[in-house]
């Protein structure tokens, strides 16, 4: 078995584990030394694949993200209580998309994660001749929240209505936008 082979082995492994596989098990398992498995190890994280040592051994730690698209309405003076509203409570903001009857689908990535990142975007809104996007379909407007879990996504969800910021889908509009059905 070539190196390339037997780092895919060593991801797979340490991919299906529960608990941290120690170097030596890998090493006989693989046999090889325990040297040519740190030496894949190195390769492995170098390449970005975040494997962690611990003193039982090495684990992937998997990192899972979650997403909800959720339907919104507010003015534009609400933008930055919107937004800091979902970055407060743990959401990234990966991206704004209006359905309009005509054009369909009209996306742009946002990528907000922190209050600078509020105020980065609405400088470059109000510096600029262009308006929000939520403008074209009358202040409706659908967000990608992204979230470490579900239960912060509920959260985020929970205030936002009780802002009163979401809006209910109409008949004409489709659910699943990218894949994934719709929340609220």
């Amino acid at each position: 078995m070539n190196g390339e082979e037997r780092r895919k082995k060593i991801l797979n492994i340490l991919s299906s584990a529960k608990s941290p596989v120690a170097g030596v098990k890998l090493a006989k398992d693989l046999d090889v030394s325990r040297q040519v498995i740190v030496q894949d190890i190195a390769l492995l994280r170098a390449n970005g694949t975040a494997i962690f040592s611990t003193n039982r051994g090495y684990l992937i730690q998997e990192s899972k993200e979650f997403s909800r698209v959720l339907k919104v309405v507010h003015s534009d003076d609400e933008v930055e209580e919107e937004l800091s509203t979902i970055v407060d409570a743990g959401g990234h903001v990966r991206d704004v998309f209006v359905y309009h009857k005509v054009y369909g689908v009209l996306r742009a990535d946002m990528n907000i994660k922190s209050r600078r990142d509020i105020k980065n975007y609405l400088e470059e809104i109000s510096s600029g001749k262009s308006s929000l996007l939520k403008n074209v379909t009358s202040g409706y407007h659908y967000h990608t929240i992204l979230a470490d879990s579900e239960d912060i996504l509920d959260a985020i969800q929970d205030e936002l209505q009780q802002k009163g910021f979401l809006a209910k889908l109409q008949d004409y509009e489709p659910v699943d936008f990218w894949g994934q059905e719709e929340k609220s």
